[in-house]
């Protein structure tokens, strides 16, 4: 299968820590946490949840581009939200930007998260 492929995201930010945006093995691609900053790193979190959601759900879909996936190919989400009431509109934004896929899916209700952020995604995929 060979080795690990360390994918970055070719105009974005790099990651505040020791982390890549992604990694790879073979065709797996496993996507790190992604929070809802801008691809210059300035953040949202003083921004309305529904701002947040979107950019991190672009953020998602740039690493997963990186990596040579797409929506389409994603096997599994895991999704923390900082307060649950924030679960109906997260579930509408993700439907519209998944559209006809529906990969498998976790919600973990948070107390809080980095940075005042109000949610995280990371994912598996296939490329």
């Amino acid at each position: 299968m060979g080795d690990i492929e360390r994918i970055g995201v070719a105009g974005a930010a790099p990651p505040a820590g020791h982390y890549s945006p992604a990694t790879a093995w073979g065709d797996l691609v496993f996507v790190s946490g992604q929070l809802p900053s801008r691809p210059d790193g300035t953040h949202t979190a003083d921004q309305p949840f529904e701002v947040q959601a979107r950019q991190v759900l672009d953020n998602l879909f740039a690493v997963l581009a990186a990596a040579g996936s797409s929506p389409e190919r994603v096997l599994k989400v895991t999704v923390y939200v900082a307060g649950i009431a924030h679960w109906p509109a997260f579930n509408r934004l993700y439907a519209e930007a998944f559209g006809d896929a529906k990969p498998a899916r976790c919600v973990v209700p948070v107390p809080e998260l980095h940075h005042g952020y109000l949610v995280e995604v990371e994912a598996i995929a296939t490329r």
